[in-house]
Formats: structure tokens, sequence, C-alpha cells
């Protein structure tokens, strides 16, 4: 694409006609067909989350995340009744619409209304979601809500560079990789490459008919495993990861 030249034949991005802050994400809940998202509240969520995470065999799920694993669910709430406060990171509780039990959270953070970028982080899925339906729309709602609800132009994910699960998630979602920022940061007293991914306005068309596609309730057999892959509704060449991922 040939570049727009200013006055001074300088290349110059792309005008944008019109363009005025976006609201900031708010605490709102989120319908979907398998789950639904609602403001983190430590009071109603905190035990049913402890329980959910205490399904898990060890603390493997917490090694990229600055906080966790709790050993008691009193540790756990004294950190969810924190986080709640929080404008950002948002916290929000997913709620899985089968049982309505409290099974993950994710946040909306680094809020930026006025460039109309914000970034998905502190993802904890249970084992009670993982490789479910319900994790594949948890993303979308937020995708959603970003951009059909608030008008946003990008949308990040970012993770340390070494952790190899949520850099194929980022890419099966339709993240685009942008690159490793090194020594970004230090957490749990070691150092953090970040590998960062978006997603731009432009883009999400398309990706949200695949996700419409993928989360069709004909595109699952009986013990819900995926007839479809998600890249593959959206016609993307990569691969996908597992059966309902």
């Amino acid at each position: 694409m040939t570049p727009r030249l200013n006055a001074y034949a300088q290349p110059v991005g792309e005008p944008l006609p019109g363009w005025t802050p976006r609201p900031a994400p708010d605490r709102v809940d989120l319908e979907g067909a398998y789950c639904r998202l609602e403001p983190l509240d430590a009071a109603r969520h905190a035990d049913e989350l402890h329980a959910a995470y205490a399904t898990e065999s060890d603390g493997r799920n917490w090694t990229y995340l600055p906080a966790g694993p709790f050993e008691s669910a009193d540790d756990y709430r004294r950190w969810a009744e924190g986080a709640a406060r929080s404008t950002d990171p948002l916290h929000y509780t997913v709620i899985d619409r089968a049982t309505g039990r409290a099974v993950g959270t994710m946040a909306l953070m680094r809020h930026d209304p006025a460039n109309g970028v914000v970034e998905v982080g502190y993802v904890v899925f249970s084992p009670l979601l993982q490789r479910t339906p319900i994790s594949t729309e948890a993303q979308y709602l937020l995708m959603a809500y970003a951009f059909d609800k608030l008008g946003y132009r990008r949308y990040e994910w970012k993770c340390d560079a070494l952790n190899a699960p949520s850099r194929k998630a980022a890419e099966r979602l339709g993240f685009t990789f942008e690159g490793v920022f090194r020594q970004a940061l230090v957490y749990r007293g070691r150092n953090r490459d970040t590998a960062w991914y978006s997603i731009v306005d432009g883009e999400w068309p398309l990706l949200r008919e695949g996700f419409g596609r993928w989360l069709a309730p004909e595109n699952f057999h009986e013990d819900s495993r995926q007839k479809h892959s998600l890249t593959e509704l959206r016609g993307d060449p990569q691969g996908d990861i597992g059966p309902t991922a």
C-alpha cells in the first residue's frame, strides 16, 4: 500500500476522522450460551473459585501469574477482595451456566480509552472449564464487549515468552504475534521477556464470524467434542489445539 504523504512529503498514518475517546470498561454482566461473565465479587464468588482451582493436581497453572497458588480459601478470599476493588485490572468471574458455579476469572487491564486499546489478562481458568466451550466463549464475550460495545480499535494479549500454552491459546483465538519485549518485567523474583499479541478492529468481523460458527450447538458432538476447529471455521490455515479448547 502506498503511504499517505503530508505537505512535507513525509509518510503519515491513515486519518481517523471523527475519532473520540472510548468509554472505559465497566462492571457489566456478559451473557453467553455456555457461560456468563460477572464482575468479580469476593463475597459471592471466592469460595466457589477456590474450590474450582483446588481441583488442580498441582500449582502449575499459577507459574506465569503474579499471585497464587493459594493454600486456603481464606488466602484466596483476601486476594479476591483486593482484586474485586480494582478498576484496572477489572476482573470478571466466569460462571458455568449449566451449574451456576464460578469456574474461573479473567480481566480487562491497561485501559487506554483515549486510543481505544485494552488488554485481556489475569486469565485463571480452573480444570472445570479448561478445554471446554466455556473457555472459548468467555474469551469471545470479552472481545465482543471491547470491539462491539465499547468501540475499541486494539485488543491485546501479553504473556511470558516462555509460557507456551498461553502463546498457543493466543494464536488459536486469532491474535497476531507482534514480537518479544526483552527483560520487560521482574516477577516472582525472576525475569520475564514478554510476548505481545493483538487483534485490531479491522480483523474482528472475520474472527467474530468464526467464533459464532464454532460456538454453535451443531458444531459439537454429544460428548462436547468439536466437529470443526476454530481456526478451520474462520478459514485460518494454521491448526487448532485439542477437542474443545
